[in-house]
């Protein structure tokens, strides 16, 4: 893939053109071509607009030209709005003109034939011809800046600017936050589509050279330039660009409706989960969790300090509530300290209770002034990150300097910290009245749920920050790496003890274990490694020993050892490994995935079958280091289990991050030369983790 640094010129010039073809324009009332230019008009472009349409003179006052060739100049962008079977050629008369970049709103459908199809021939005319190009199957793009409307489809009247650019592979979504009511402050819109040329890492890098740019909100179907994309993540970090993803196809179901809808490939989202939390990207779940958090994250205040959110509430009910749901999704609360309690303590009424979160709702009498000290008190708490001020905005009524909007006023102004009002219905708040809370820079968040989430997300992009810079990870020998590097690129098979010495050679402890091929080298091998051992077949073939019954443990002599020989290899033939019995612990499964998007990937799960029935996995981008691996382990349901429950011993959690970091290694190595390595179980106990079993698959030609 073309890199964004490279297309940028192009990219450029299609946001901020300078001169405008629409072709297809029209005075057909309700037509696209109609659209086409009124909404250039509306949206105010001052630059050259040129109409082309063979069966006008004029169209919205200007001249209409009867053919691309015939515009007096080659223009910046040209604007396609023609059918599927005219969109090729409408594009090759572009290109011969000069055009330098062009939108097209088509759907891009034909027939299938034995020939390239239509989004192909077309991204070969552009890329012959230099030329930037929006869509197809998309709704064009809104640059504010340049006050460019490059859409055929009816936009508000007025968006407001601001610092959010909205990128979408979902014209629908591009038109629903266009039309928010809430007042999203943006400065570029982008409904990309297909990305037949310019992707969404290229719209990305032109809104990371805007000043103005603090928020990336994405829809994402798929990534058509991972190295793009990615170094485009990296530069956001860079620039402090908060990047909210809201990730379509998670499920199977819906990446088989995405590659329908656009002709996406959509992988696996682990592959996108571990993209995230290596670079900071916030991943939203719906469009309301995604415009709460635009709207928390336009405002300039960022998380500083503190351990968690306070809340000040006017129902004891609805406190309740917001700690349930609090507690499902993970949203802290700050550990205030006594003194801060004590404070809010001699404000309210007798009989109410003073803590974090607060119910300060008592007679109603003087509720303003306790309302306005409990806010002081934790806006003056360090453990405080960012306060929150969760009551209904239902009709206050004039006059509207006083009650709660004047209270969610005077309480934003006096901390420095992050605050905002949290509505819990998100039906029952009256627009019109929280716009005077909007216009004075005091976020809204709409609904109990959306609004947690947006705080967490909060709370993460501090912790994200704070981070520290990853730890070199320990070297392996050069000449282990290209030992490995030579015998992965034969393409032979490996074994199982083929995959623990690859393992052991890149620092993991495994178990011992031997080959064998008959009863007496069982035993041999048995008793060279001590009992008691444990027999697996070997069997070419065998993904999982245990679903064939092919595994015999607790061997604890010759006989036994004999017995389990020929058990096994009279089902599944003579080939059989022995290997020591690893002391009891915990199973975790360790791996190494190969996506074809974003390439090798890390993954760490609950082990022995439970990975697969559990689905309880976890996945990072190599290499880690130990606070990486740590950090992966928290994402699991199974971690709690890793620190002893039940009188169980504490697992050694630093040996199974060492492991991981190892691993992370070894991913980045030879990743590319491995198609998946499956370690499961590990066996974690009080003292140490070991590998027992590996499986090694190469990629398919």
């Amino acid at each position: 893939m073309t890199r964004p640094d490279e297309v940028l010129p192009a990219v450029r010039r299609m946001l901020e053109p300078r001169s405008i073809a629409v072709v297809g324009a029209s005075v057909k009332a309700g037509s696209l071509g109609e659209s086409m230019m009124a909404e250039l008009q509306r949206g105010g472009f001052e630059g050259s607009i040129y109409p082309v349409n063979p069966g006008y003179d004029e169209v919205a006052g200007l001249r209409c030209y009867p053919s691309i060739g015939e515009v007096p100049e080659p223009v910046d962008l040209v604007i396609l709005g023609v059918a599927n079977q005219r969109v090729e050629q409408a594009l090759r008369d572009a290109a011969a003109s000069g055009a330098r970049s062009a939108v097209t709103f088509s759907s891009l459908y034909e027939a299938p034939s034995d020939g390239p199809d239509l989004r192909t021939r077309l991204r070969a005319i552009a890329l012959k011809h230099g030329m930037a190009m929006c869509g197809g199957n998309g709704m064009g793009f809104m640059n504010q800046a340049s006050r460019v409307r490059a859409t055929g489809f009816l936009t508000p009247e007025v968006i407001r600017r601001g610092p959010v650019t909205f990128l979408s592979h979902s014209g629908s979504a591009f038109s629903a936050l266009a039309f928010s009511d809430r007042g999203l402050g943006f400065n570029l819109l982008v409904s990309s589509g297909q990305e037949v040329v310019s992707t969404m890492a290229d719209y990305m890098a032109f809104a990371l050279e805007q000043d103005e740019t603090r928020v990336l909100a994405l829809l994402l179907e798929t990534v058509r330039d991972p190295e793009g994309f990615v170094a485009m993540l990296a530069r956001a970090a860079e620039r402090d660009v908060a990047v909210l993803a809201l990730k379509v196809g998670r499920t199977a179901a819906s990446r088989a409706m995405v590659t329908a809808h656009s002709g996406a490939l959509a992988g696996e989202h682990g592959a996108y989960e571990a993209l995230f939390d290596a670079h900071g990207v916030h991943e939203m779940r719906s469009l309301d969790e995604l415009a709460d958090t635009i709207e928390l994250f336009c405002s300039p205040r960022r998380v500083r300090r503190g351990d968690g959110i306070a809340s000040v509430h006017d129902s004891g009910g609805e406190r309740a509530m917001f700690v349930d749901l609090a507690g499902d999704l993970g949203v802290p609360f700050a550990s205030v300290s006594d003194a801060t309690i004590a404070r809010i303590a001699d404000t309210l009424d007798p009989g109410m209770e003073s803590s974090n979160p607060l119910d300060a709702w008592g007679t109603g009498i003087d509720g303003d002034r306790i309302f306005r000290e409990a806010f002081a008190a934790f806006a003056d708490d360090p453990a405080v990150s960012a306060s929150v001020f969760c009551v209904d905005m239902t009709l206050q009524g004039e006059p509207y300097d006083e009650g709660y909007l004047l209270l969610a006023r005077e309480a934003s102004d006096g901390t420095a910290q992050p605050f905002c009002v949290l509505s819990n219905l998100a039906s029952a708040v009256t627009q019109h009245e929280i716009r005077m809370l909007r216009d004075a820079g005091v976020p809204v968040l709409e609904g109990t749920e959306n609004g947690l989430r947006a705080l967490g997300h909060l709370l993460a992009d501090a912790e994200f920050r704070a981070r520290p810079p990853l730890d070199a990870a320990v070297p392996v020998d050069h000449a282990v790496r290209a030992r490995w590097r030579d015998r992965l690129s034969t393409g032979a098979p490996l074994s199982e003890l083929d995959g623990l010495a690859l393992l052991a050679e890149y620092g993991l402890e495994t178990a011992a274990a031997r080959p064998a091929s008959n009863p007496q080298s069982a035993v041999e091998a048995a008793t060279a490694i001590g009992y008691p051992v444990v027999l697996k077949t070997a069997a070419p073939g065998i993904k999982h020993k245990s679903d064939v019954d092919g595994v015999r443990g607790g061997l604890e002599d010759e006989d036994t050892v004999r017995t389990a020989y020929d058990d096994v290899s009279g089902r599944l033939g003579g080939e059989v490994t022995v290997a020591a019995m690893v002391p009891p612990g915990i199973e975790m499964a360790l791996g190494v995935v190969t996506d074809p998007t974003f390439g090798p990937l890390v993954l760490v799960g609950a082990g022995g079958v439970l990975v697969e029935v559990l689905h309880d996995r976890a996945l990072a981008l190599p290499p880690l280091d130990t606070a990486g691996a740590r950090r992966l382990l928290d994402r699991l349901a199974v971690r709690p289990i890793l620190d002893g429950v039940r009188g169980a011993d504490r697992a050694d959690v630093d040996a199974l991050a060492n492991a991981i970091v190892r691993l992370s290694v070894l991913a980045s190595d030879l990743g590319e030369l491995i198609a998946a390595l499956d370690v499961n179980p590990v066996i974690v106990g009080p003292k140490g983790c070991v590998a027992v079993d590996a499986l090694v698959e190469l990629p398919r030609d």
